[in-house]
């Protein structure tokens, strides 16, 4: 049995960055970014009003002021000309600065008749003028690799980016595996359960850039599981969902062994998620997870997402995880590193984390309802109220 830190790093060394593909900008949302991308142009390209008002000369801008209105400049087109003393542009935002002018008087402090403005006693301080690349330059970069957000399309967009290259993304293969298992709405015999851990993970897997193919539930004997290990070939890494204990009707690594699996390690000193094994089949990783459904998304969050990191280039957070402040006393934990479900909220200065009084690993509704784990290192001792905890935020952690 093995630590956690050390079956990351072997879980890690199975696995290698993919190739690359370009794909259009609308497509991009969630890829890693593998290439830097380069803007093309400033960002805005030429000095812009950030307000609907009126472009004036500095030296015009004086309280009381009463300025001739020669012009009109909408987003999108520029006005021709050049303003002079005592002149003034109806300017909207967005819109280029005219020649001449070098701020905007918003239009409330304006009082306009005809063609004629008076600015007001209290004018807003200030230019209200973006300047020409203020955003971004000529040539500045979005660096890679990253995890493509909203905001990052955005400004590619801005950067006049239409195809951006990324990483490929991995496919994964998901074996459940058991006789007990039925597909949900299917109808299940009295002593048989709904399978839900491979729909977890596909969602996991799908939430970090890779596909998730579900195959058909692998039955306990040995050719129903090699036959469904055959339908996993072509994917880059294959995960597979109980079996991975020693009962008598554990068979994924005896029949792994069989088709050729190189063990890395099997056993992790962690609650929940001991029974947990990794190796490589030929040319493709394995990660072998537990078959209760709390330990075996747990163990895909802790093991198989920093290996989806790794296969787009990214690299791993590391160990370190954010601090919050325990809201109860605990007492010592035992040999494994526990991963605790657990809620937070803010505090004065740090989060503040409650882990629930249950932690089995079989109630999936602890886990929907949690918003953190609360990792407790191995053999970590007692705990008092208000005590700096590390924890892993699940989704939003807090309001």
């Amino acid at each position: 049995m093995i630590s956690v830190e050390a079956a990351r790093a072997a879980c890690l060394a199975l696995v290698q960055p993919l190739s690359h593909e370009t794909v259009g900008l609308e497509n991009a949302g969630g890829r890693v970014l593998a290439r830097d991308v380069r803007a093309l142009r400033d960002q805005p390209p030429f000095a812009a009003s950030a307000m609907d008002g009126y472009a004036i000369r500095l030296a015009d801008r004086m309280p009381g002021a009463s300025l001739q209105v020669v012009g009109e400049a909408p987003a999108g087109r520029a006005w021709q000309g050049r303003v002079g003393p005592g002149q003034a542009v109806r300017i909207f935002t967005g819109a280029p600065l005219p020649d001449g002018a070098d701020c905007v008087v918003i239009q409330e402090d304006v009082t306009a008749t005809g063609d004629r403005i008076m600015l007001g006693d209290r004018l807003e301080q200030g230019d209200n003028v973006r300047p020409a690349g203020g955003d971004f330059r000529t040539g500045d970069t979005l660096a890679a690799p990253r995890h493509l957000s909203p905001s990052d399309i955005a400004l590619c967009a801005s950067m006049n980016a239409p195809q951006l290259v990324v990483s490929r993304r991995p496919e994964v293969a998901l074996i459940a595996t058991g006789d007990e298992l039925v597909s949900p709405g299917q109808t299940p015999r009295a002593d048989q359960i709904i399978t839900s851990n491979s729909y977890g993970l596909k969602a996991l897997i799908e939430a970090e850039g890779g596909r998730a193919r579900i195959l058909p539930i692998a039955r306990d004997n040995r050719d129903s599981l090699k036959q469904v290990f055959g339908l996993a070939r072509g994917a880059d890494l294959i995960v597979t969902i109980g079996g991975a204990s020693v009962g008598d009707h554990d068979l994924v690594a005896g029949v792994a062994a069989e088709l050729g699996m190189e063990q890395a390690f099997y056993k992790v000193a962690m609650r929940p998620g001991k029974p947990l094994m990794a190796g490589r089949i030929g040319d493709t990783p394995m990660l072998g997870l537990p078959g209760n459904p709390v330990s075996a998304m747990i163990c895909g969050m802790i093991f198989m997402r920093p290996m989806l990191r790794a296969m787009q280039g990214l690299l791993p957070r590391g160990d370190a995880y954010p601090l919050a402040r325990l809201d109860r006393d605990l007492p010592a934990n035992g040999p494994r590193a526990h991963y605790m479900r657990a809620q937070i909220a803010l505090g004065a200065d740090y989060p503040i984390i409650t882990p629930f009084d249950s932690q089995d690993s079989a109630r999936l509704s602890l886990l929907s309802g949690a918003t953190a784990l609360l990792v407790r290192p191995a053999d970590d001792g007692p705990r008092a109220a208000g005590d700096l905890v590390e924890h892993i935020p699940l989704g939003t952690s807090y309001p």
